[in-house]
């Protein structure tokens, strides 16, 4: 991975996004992440 920004937002979103590509939702969710449950997601939009 190359370079990761850190964009602030209100209202407890958490939202994940590679490539313009959304791969974790809270807010969709209705829940936090699970402790191991963002990496995985980000590798995987990474490998493509």
């Amino acid at each position: 991975m190359g370079e990761m920004t850190l964009m602030p937002s209100g209202g407890g979103v958490f939202e994940v996004v590679v490539d313009g590509d959304l791969v974790f939702s809270k807010k969709a969710l209705g829940r936090h992440a699970e402790d191991g449950e963002v990496l995985p997601l980000v590798s995987a939009a990474i490998s493509g």
